[in-house]
């Protein structure tokens, strides 16, 4: 196990931010972890866990021991009557998995292609597009405490998903793993916790993929695909190809134009709140969701608002999606986007759309 020190992170962010590592451990290997818990030193250390970088914003140099994922894997585990459980490491790339599920032919993942990151990160934010989210597809994971060393495995109730939430998301209260949670070793007095952030690292992560796989529609991108292509039952393989042509078309490449993505979280309303806001705007983008919520798509809040194409420094709204917000500066360049200028940007977007909807948007990426 080698610590890095004052390690560059400008290539290991999608925003492209320039900033440094104090500390970087590169976890390739479960004996990684074991050993850096094996040393008191870096055992006792803050941590910050890196998966693919695609959703956080740094804002200065990372003080904490970075842990670098690089647990790398993937397989059918196994198989249900109902199902195909499919295997990855926690540093696999997001969208690499969902291209060999489909080329294995297992379906399910298809609509979240091209969804930047690590197989690890996923869980963290229940990541999800075009009607599907992760905690829709999946079964278990395992994970390592960072303070004890077990490791141990939950399931769905376990991660405690939401809305780009789950228990990795919220910090911990005492106690060492969630009530119930399966380990390979004893832990005494273990009960649930408020959260799990910078307190466990995902190890791999587990999914059960449907073998009557039905295609999930219904989003007016797709349905233009399926017009487009005089196509009514779609296959995972063409879904897949329409997601990553939509999102090519809609979203900026990061290796070209830093970005972590759709940087703020779409709105949920009553009902109540969603009438008042149509009487004041007729044209709002509103979608109501089974629970009888309206959701309200944060990138037309945002733009009109008229902040696409609008900048701060070097961080600006991407011209052709305003829920994006990117870094004008090079990839690789010092001259890029500074987390200050990013933050500043999001603040000012965030007051303006509260000042004229009264909706407080959400920040989807974490915030060093």
């Amino acid at each position: 196990m080698l610590v890095e020190k004052n390690v560059p992170l400008q290539a290991f962010n999608s925003f492209h931010i320039v900033a440094k590592a104090q500390a970087l451990v590169r976890i390739a290997s479960e004996s990684d972890l074991h050993a850096l818990l094996a040393d008191p030193v870096l055992r006792a250390s803050p941590k910050f866990i890196l998966g693919g970088g695609s959703n956080i914003v740094l804002t200065g140099d990372v003080k904490a021991l970075v842990l670098k994922v690089e647990l790398m894997g993937r397989r059918l585990l196994h198989e249900t009557a109902k199902a195909f459980i499919v295997e990855a490491g926690a540093g696999e790339n997001w969208h690499e998995l969902v291209a060999w599920t489909l080329a294995q032919g297992y379906g399910g993942l298809e609509n979240m292609a091209l969804i930047p990151g690590t197989v690890g990160a996923a869980p963290v934010q229940n990541i999800g597009a075009y009607g599907v989210e992760l905690q829709d597809r999946f079964d278990s994971l395992d994970a390592i405490d960072l303070q004890t060393g077990h490791v141990f495995t939950l399931n769905a109730a376990q991660c405690a998903f939401g809305y780009r939430d789950s228990v990795f998301k919220h910090g911990a209260g005492a106690g060492a793993v969630p009530a119930g949670a399966a380990t390979t070793g004893a832990v005494a007095g273990a009960h649930q916790v408020l959260g799990l952030k910078d307190r466990a690292l995902i190890l791999r992560v587990r999914f059960a993929l449907p073998k009557d796989c039905k295609p999930v529609l219904g989003y007016a991108d797709l349905d233009r695909k399926m017009a487009e292509h005089a196509c009514t039952e779609p296959t995972a393989q063409q879904i897949f190809d329409w997601v990553c042509e939509i999102r090519r078309a809609k979203l900026p490449d990061p290796q070209v134009i830093g970005n972590v993505g759709s940087f703020f979280k779409n709105p949920t309303v009553t009902p109540e709140q969603c009438v008042d806001i149509i009487a004041r705007d007729p044209k709002v983008v509103h979608y109501h969701l089974a629970d009888g919520s309206v959701k309200l798509a944060a990138g037309w809040l945002i733009d009109s608002c008229g902040w696409r194409g609008k900048s701060v420094g070097q961080a600006g709204v991407f011209e052709k999606q305003a829920l994006v917000l990117v870094n004008r500066g090079g990839v690789d360049s010092a001259d890029s986007a500074t987390g200050g200028e990013v933050m500043t940007l999001a603040r000012a977007i965030q007051t303006s759309v509260y000042e004229r909807f009264g909706i407080r948007l959400e920040p989807e990426p974490v915030v060093v």
